[in-house]
């Protein structure tokens, strides 16, 4: 999975949503995980999994 730092997310948000199309990107706070950014088809393919 891709990384990313706050900061470098907030300074380069297109390509953080470019890079969320091919996969996952984990969103990091002084060095320790805070988020996970996705498409929105991973995120509807996982809800569909928690339904089933």
């Amino acid at each position: 999975m891709k990384t990313m730092s706050a900061k470098e997310a907030k300074n380069s948000f297109g390509v953080l949503l470019d890079a969320a199309q091919a996969a996952p990107v984990q969103v990091q706070k002084h060095g320790r995980p805070v988020a996970v950014v996705m498409s929105i088809e991973e995120y509807r393919r996982l809800s569909r999994q928690g339904t089933e």
